[in-house]
């Protein structure tokens, strides 16, 4: 067993304990959750220090017999924008266990199991190299998320549980049929076979298109967005936090990773096409972000925006625009997940998210204030934060291939500081009126603690990307080489070893 499927199986295993031990309270479900979600965050770190960040193909490769009858096997293997998406889950799932210490009581062991199994499951989407795999861990997601938005959400709990799953399931079934299709001319599921096969271009245009599909709804790209503001609404904070931080990512991860190698005619077909949905989509989620009375309604429009820029990026097709779309997504997931933490955290003191509600905060709740403010500067990509290395490559990579898009993706920028800027203002000066106002406590060492990681990669990554974008480039230039936009001396991306297991 390789160390990718120990950090899957951690969390699993932590889950399967939960769930057989039926004798176990607070605080030791509480307990067994954190050695779950901790233990796959070192095991991680171990696939991190095995890691040949110069080596641009698939490494670490596992591969065992799963279904011999259609040559499906469990196999995994990751590069650089793998490895990445991974250390964030494996980072953000111990702290939203954490940030839930006091909020979450209710069917405590249901809660922590969903997260360790929707962990597990998302590793495994980014680790897959079997399409068949892939899908299944894919579409696997959905029921942990399921369950923790209609068991542990808001009052539209069910409205908001049952349409995020609609419509990412209904998303998934036509990337399945494009997938067996693929295997009907390639007589195997494996990543490295299909990838090596020659399509017609018509035939890829419409693959492509069932895939993009399925990854557009996950990211969401406008218009198939409409499930996120209330999936987020209704979410708990850990919810919020996951789905932000995290689960969208499998949308532009499955584009970069699966659409673009395997269909590399179509990609350039649609490419001029994605980038202007893409910046409609920034545009949209930005001015519909200003119209938002809901704190934390306007942090996920603000998502619609800034996930945007990421798909912006990777059909740029050049290196500077797409390694910064694979950083940003990284970026986001730190900025919003720190948000929808402390969206959480003062919801639990004041049990409204409304923005008229506040005002003044700050002379109550310095600290808060003042790691809001920090963190809504990094999502509106203030230079020296982590928002800026990721959006500002974007934008001019973006530049070189069609300037009125980065034009208009620079405007959306804008509208992002005029948001969130607006709603700070709003909540944390003017005048501190109201007995709920005044009476709120700050931030407590525990919630300090949990934001704390987040802080110090925001700042880090603002002052010194250069670790990320080393990480993260030889797979991307991988990926273009293989759609015919870049030449490189580069080995084919699907060269996966696959080893009897």
């Amino acid at each position: 067993m390789g160390w990718i499927t120990v950090t899957i199986a951690v969390p699993l295993v932590a889950a399967l304990v939960l769930a057989f031990a039926p004798e176990l309270e607070d605080p030791g479900v509480r307990i067994i959750g954190l050695i779950g979600s901790v233990g796959a965050f070192l095991a991680s770190l171990v696939l991190l220090v095995q890691f040949d960040v110069a080596d641009a193909n698939l490494q670490l490769a596992e591969s065992f017999e799963w279904i011999p009858a259609a040559d499906a096997r469990f196999s995994l293997a990751i590069d650089g924008v793998s490895l990445v998406l991974i250390l964030l889950t494996t980072l953000l799932t111990p702290l939203i266990l954490v940030a839930s210490w006091s909020s979450i009581t209710d069917r405590l062991r249901g809660y922590v199991a969903a997260f360790l199994v929707l962990e597990a499951a998302v590793i495994g989407v980014f680790a897959a190299t079997d399409l068949l795999l892939f899908y299944i861990f894919f579409e696997f997601t959905l029921v942990p998320m399921y369950l923790i938005i209609g068991i542990w959400g808001g009052a539209g709990r069910r409205y908001a549980a049952v349409k995020f799953f609609l419509y990412t399931l209904l998303g998934g079934l036509l990337m399945l049929v494009a997938i067996l299709y693929l295997y009907s001319q390639a007589g195997t599921f494996d990543y490295a076979a299909i990838a090596a096969l020659e399509l017609d271009p018509t035939v890829q245009r419409w693959l492509f298109g069932a895939f993009l599909v399925a990854f557009a709804v996950k990211v969401p790209l406008f218009p198939v967005h409409t499930w996120l503001p209330d999936a987020h609404t209704e979410a708990p904070t850990g919810g919020s936090v996951f789905l932000a931080g995290v689960l969208l990512k499998m949308g532009t991860f499955g584009l970069l990773r699966y659409a673009l190698p395997i269909f590399p005619d179509a990609t350039i077909t649609f490419a001029p096409w994605l980038l202007g949905i893409s910046v409609v989509g920034i545009l949209y989620g930005a001015i519909v972000a200003l119209m938002q009375s809901d704190i934390k309604k306007l942090i996920a429009y603000s998502s619609v925006s800034h996930m945007g820029f990421v798909v912006l990026g990777t059909f740029a097709l050049n290196t500077v625009a797409t390694s910064a779309s694979v950083v940003q997504m990284i970026n986001h997931g730190l900025s919003t997940g720190a948000l929808f933490l402390l969206v959480g955290f003062l919801y639990e003191r004041r049990h409204t998210r409304q923005i008229a509600d506040f005002g003044g905060l700050a002379k109550q709740v310095p600290v808060m204030a003042g790691l809001w403010l920090l963190v809504s500067l990094s999502s509106l990509a203030l230079p020296g934060l982590n928002g800026f290395v990721g959006e500002f490559p974007i934008l001019l990579g973006t530049f070189e291939v069609n300037r009125t898009a980065a034009v208009l993706g620079a405007f959306g920028a804008v509208l992002a500081a005029l948001y969130l800027l607006w709603a700070y203002q709003r909540m944390f000066h003017g005048p501190l009126e109201g007995e709920a106002n005044t009476s709120t406590t700050d931030l407590n060492r525990r919630e300090i603690g949990v934001l704390a990681p987040l802080l110090v990669l925001i700042v880090a990554i603002g002052l010194y990307p250069k670790p990320l974008f080393d990480m993260v480039e030889p797979s991307v230039d991988r990926v273009l080489v293989e759609v015919g936009v870049l030449e490189l001396p580069v080995e084919p991306a699907a060269a996966v070893t696959r080893e009897e297991g």
